[in-house]
Protein backbone atom coordinates (compact mmCIF):
# COMPACT_ATOMS: atom_id res chain seq x y z
CA UNK A 1 0.00 0.00 0.00
CA UNK A 2 2.78 2.37 0.87
CA UNK A 3 4.44 1.69 -2.49
CA UNK A 4 1.16 2.49 -4.31
CA UNK A 5 0.86 5.76 -2.39
CA UNK A 6 4.42 6.73 -3.30
CA UNK A 7 3.75 5.91 -6.97
CA UNK A 8 0.55 8.02 -6.95
CA UNK A 9 2.42 10.94 -5.37
CA UNK A 10 5.14 10.74 -8.06
CA UNK A 11 2.46 10.69 -10.78
CA UNK A 12 0.75 13.76 -9.28
CA UNK A 13 4.06 15.61 -9.03
CA UNK A 14 4.85 14.79 -12.67
CA UNK A 15 1.40 16.05 -13.78
CA UNK A 16 1.92 19.27 -11.83
CA UNK A 17 5.29 19.79 -13.51
CA UNK A 18 3.73 19.19 -16.96
CA UNK A 19 0.98 21.74 -16.21
CA UNK A 20 3.52 24.39 -15.18
CA UNK A 21 5.59 23.68 -18.32
CA UNK A 22 2.49 24.02 -20.54
CA UNK A 23 1.53 27.29 -18.86
CA UNK A 24 5.03 28.65 -19.42
CA UNK A 25 5.00 27.61 -23.09
CA UNK A 26 1.56 29.19 -23.61
CA UNK A 27 2.70 32.47 -22.06
CA UNK A 28 5.91 32.41 -24.13
CA UNK A 29 3.96 31.77 -27.36
CA UNK A 30 1.57 34.62 -26.54
CA UNK A 31 4.48 36.98 -25.91
CA UNK A 32 6.17 35.98 -29.19
CA UNK A 33 2.90 36.52 -31.09
CA UNK A 34 2.55 39.96 -29.52
CA UNK A 35 6.15 40.82 -30.48
CA UNK A 36 5.50 39.66 -34.05
CA UNK A 37 2.37 41.78 -34.20
CA UNK A 38 4.22 44.88 -32.99
CA UNK A 39 7.02 44.25 -35.50
CA UNK A 40 4.49 43.95 -38.34
CA UNK A 41 2.78 47.18 -37.33
CA UNK A 42 6.17 48.94 -37.15
CA UNK A 43 7.10 47.64 -40.61
CA UNK A 44 3.76 48.76 -42.05
CA UNK A 45 4.16 52.23 -40.51
CA UNK A 46 7.69 52.47 -41.95
CA UNK A 47 6.42 51.46 -45.40
CA UNK A 48 3.66 54.02 -45.19
CA UNK A 49 6.14 56.72 -44.21
CA UNK A 50 8.43 55.78 -47.08
CA UNK A 51 5.53 55.82 -49.55
CA UNK A 52 4.24 59.20 -48.39
CA UNK A 53 7.64 60.90 -48.85
CA UNK A 54 7.78 62.14 -52.44
CA UNK A 55 11.12 63.13 -54.04
CA UNK A 56 11.42 66.78 -55.01
CA UNK A 57 11.33 67.30 -58.76
CA UNK A 58 14.54 68.71 -60.17
CA UNK A 59 14.48 71.59 -62.64
CA UNK A 60 17.02 69.78 -64.81
CA UNK A 61 15.56 67.68 -67.60
CA UNK A 62 17.35 64.84 -69.36
CA UNK A 63 16.84 63.50 -72.87
CA UNK A 64 18.63 60.54 -74.43
CA UNK A 65 19.62 61.36 -78.01
CA UNK A 66 21.24 58.08 -79.01
CA UNK A 67 22.25 54.71 -77.55
CA UNK A 68 24.59 52.73 -79.75
CA UNK A 69 26.42 49.45 -79.33
CA UNK A 70 30.11 49.79 -80.08
CA UNK A 71 32.93 47.24 -80.22
CA UNK A 72 36.61 47.50 -79.43
CA UNK A 73 39.15 44.98 -80.74
CA UNK A 74 41.39 43.74 -77.93
CA UNK A 75 43.94 40.97 -77.61
CA UNK A 76 41.39 38.28 -76.69
CA UNK A 77 38.77 39.29 -79.27
CA UNK A 78 36.10 42.01 -79.30
CA UNK A 79 34.87 43.96 -76.29
CA UNK A 80 31.21 45.06 -76.53
CA UNK A 81 30.00 48.24 -74.84
CA UNK A 82 27.25 50.86 -75.16
CA UNK A 83 27.68 54.54 -76.00
CA UNK A 84 25.06 56.99 -74.77
CA UNK A 85 24.52 60.61 -75.88
CA UNK A 86 22.44 62.60 -73.37
CA UNK A 87 21.36 66.26 -73.37
CA UNK A 88 20.67 67.99 -70.03
CA UNK A 89 19.00 71.39 -69.61
CA UNK A 90 16.81 73.46 -67.30
CA UNK A 91 14.83 75.28 -70.05
CA UNK A 92 16.07 78.58 -68.56
CA UNK A 93 19.15 79.22 -70.67
CA UNK A 94 21.47 76.41 -69.55
CA UNK A 95 22.11 73.28 -71.61
CA UNK A 96 24.85 70.68 -71.95
CA UNK A 97 25.64 67.44 -73.71
CA UNK A 98 27.50 64.37 -72.46
CA UNK A 99 28.89 61.22 -74.08
CA UNK A 100 29.89 58.10 -72.17
CA UNK A 101 30.55 54.39 -72.68
CA UNK A 102 29.87 51.47 -70.35
CA UNK A 103 29.16 47.74 -70.38
CA UNK A 104 25.49 48.40 -69.46
CA UNK A 105 23.03 50.91 -70.89
CA UNK A 106 21.92 52.37 -67.53
CA UNK A 107 25.49 52.99 -66.38
CA UNK A 108 26.34 54.61 -69.72
CA UNK A 109 23.35 56.99 -69.38
CA UNK A 110 24.30 57.91 -65.80
CA UNK A 111 27.88 58.66 -66.82
CA UNK A 112 26.67 60.71 -69.80
CA UNK A 113 24.37 62.78 -67.55
CA UNK A 114 27.27 63.51 -65.20
CA UNK A 115 29.44 64.51 -68.17
CA UNK A 116 26.69 66.78 -69.54
CA UNK A 117 26.36 68.67 -66.25
CA UNK A 118 30.09 69.38 -66.32
CA UNK A 119 29.85 70.96 -69.81
CA UNK A 120 26.95 73.42 -69.48
CA UNK A 121 26.50 76.34 -71.89
CA UNK A 122 24.56 79.54 -71.16
CA UNK A 123 22.24 80.63 -73.97
CA UNK A 124 21.24 84.31 -74.33
CA UNK A 125 17.49 84.16 -75.00
CA UNK A 126 15.84 87.29 -76.46
CA UNK A 127 12.03 87.32 -76.72
CA UNK A 128 11.79 83.49 -76.66
CA UNK A 129 14.31 83.22 -79.54
CA UNK A 130 18.01 83.88 -80.23
CA UNK A 131 19.39 87.39 -80.79
CA UNK A 132 20.78 86.84 -84.30
CA UNK A 133 21.46 84.26 -87.02
CA UNK A 134 24.49 82.03 -86.50
CA UNK A 135 26.15 78.90 -87.89
CA UNK A 136 27.80 76.26 -85.73
CA UNK A 137 30.24 73.62 -86.95
CA UNK A 138 31.51 70.31 -85.62
CA UNK A 139 33.52 67.91 -87.74
CA UNK A 140 31.87 67.47 -91.13
CA UNK A 141 28.52 68.79 -89.95
CA UNK A 142 27.13 72.28 -89.51
CA UNK A 143 23.87 73.74 -88.16
CA UNK A 144 22.32 77.07 -89.17
CA UNK A 145 20.12 78.80 -86.56
CA UNK A 146 17.80 81.72 -87.35
CA UNK A 147 15.62 83.74 -84.97
CA UNK A 148 11.86 83.40 -85.47
CA UNK A 149 8.73 85.31 -84.44
CA UNK A 150 6.39 84.20 -81.67
CA UNK A 151 4.17 81.27 -82.58
CA UNK A 152 6.69 79.67 -84.94
CA UNK A 153 7.84 76.97 -82.54
CA UNK A 154 11.03 74.95 -82.70
CA UNK A 155 11.60 74.02 -86.34
CA UNK A 156 14.25 71.34 -85.90
CA UNK A 157 14.63 67.61 -85.58
CA UNK A 158 16.73 64.95 -83.90
CA UNK A 159 19.62 66.05 -81.72
CA UNK A 160 19.23 69.73 -82.74
CA UNK A 161 15.66 69.80 -81.44
CA UNK A 162 16.64 68.17 -78.14
CA UNK A 163 19.35 70.78 -77.49
CA UNK A 164 17.14 73.74 -78.44
CA UNK A 165 14.13 72.60 -76.39
CA UNK A 166 16.13 71.93 -73.23
CA UNK A 167 17.93 75.26 -73.59
CA UNK A 168 14.62 77.13 -73.31
CA UNK A 169 14.33 78.51 -76.85
CA UNK A 170 10.68 78.43 -77.92
CA UNK A 171 10.77 79.93 -81.43
CA UNK A 172 13.61 79.24 -83.85
CA UNK A 173 14.40 78.06 -87.38
CA UNK A 174 17.23 75.61 -88.02
CA UNK A 175 18.85 73.65 -90.82
CA UNK A 176 21.34 70.82 -90.41
CA UNK A 177 23.95 70.52 -93.19
CA UNK A 178 26.68 68.02 -93.93
CA UNK A 179 27.09 65.08 -91.56
CA UNK A 180 23.91 63.39 -90.31
CA UNK A 181 25.53 62.07 -87.14
CA UNK A 182 23.55 63.00 -83.99
CA UNK A 183 26.81 63.64 -82.13
CA UNK A 184 28.04 66.12 -84.77
CA UNK A 185 24.62 67.80 -84.95
CA UNK A 186 24.41 68.25 -81.17
CA UNK A 187 27.99 69.53 -80.96
CA UNK A 188 27.40 71.98 -83.83
CA UNK A 189 24.24 73.28 -82.14
CA UNK A 190 26.07 73.80 -78.86
CA UNK A 191 28.90 75.53 -80.72
CA UNK A 192 26.39 77.91 -82.31
CA UNK A 193 24.61 78.66 -79.02
CA UNK A 194 27.94 79.23 -77.30
CA UNK A 195 28.97 81.78 -79.95
CA UNK A 196 25.82 83.91 -79.59
CA UNK A 197 26.29 87.51 -78.43
CA UNK A 198 23.77 89.82 -76.80
CA UNK A 199 23.03 93.42 -77.85
CA UNK A 200 24.81 94.71 -74.75
CA UNK A 201 28.02 92.86 -75.61
CA UNK A 202 28.08 94.22 -79.17
CA UNK A 203 27.25 97.75 -77.98
CA UNK A 204 30.15 97.65 -75.49
CA UNK A 205 32.55 96.53 -78.21
CA UNK A 206 31.41 99.36 -80.51
CA UNK A 207 31.42 101.91 -77.70
CA UNK A 208 27.81 103.00 -78.17
CA UNK A 209 24.53 102.43 -76.36
CA UNK A 210 22.01 99.74 -77.23
CA UNK A 211 19.46 102.34 -78.43
CA UNK A 212 22.00 103.91 -80.79
CA UNK A 213 22.94 100.51 -82.15
CA UNK A 214 19.29 99.65 -82.82
CA UNK A 215 18.63 103.06 -84.39
CA UNK A 216 16.31 104.25 -81.62
CA UNK A 217 16.28 107.80 -80.34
Amino acid sequence: MEENKEIQQEIQEAEAVQETVEENTDSASESTQEEKGTRKTQRKSRRRKIETVEPAESEWKEQVVQIRRVTKVVKGGKKLSFRAIVVVGNKKGSVGMGVAKAAEVIIAIQKAVADARKNLVTVPIFNTTIPHMITGRSGAGSVVLKPASKGTGVIAGGAVRAVLELSGVENILSKSLGSKSPLNAANATLNALKSLRTFKDVALVRGISVKEMLGQK
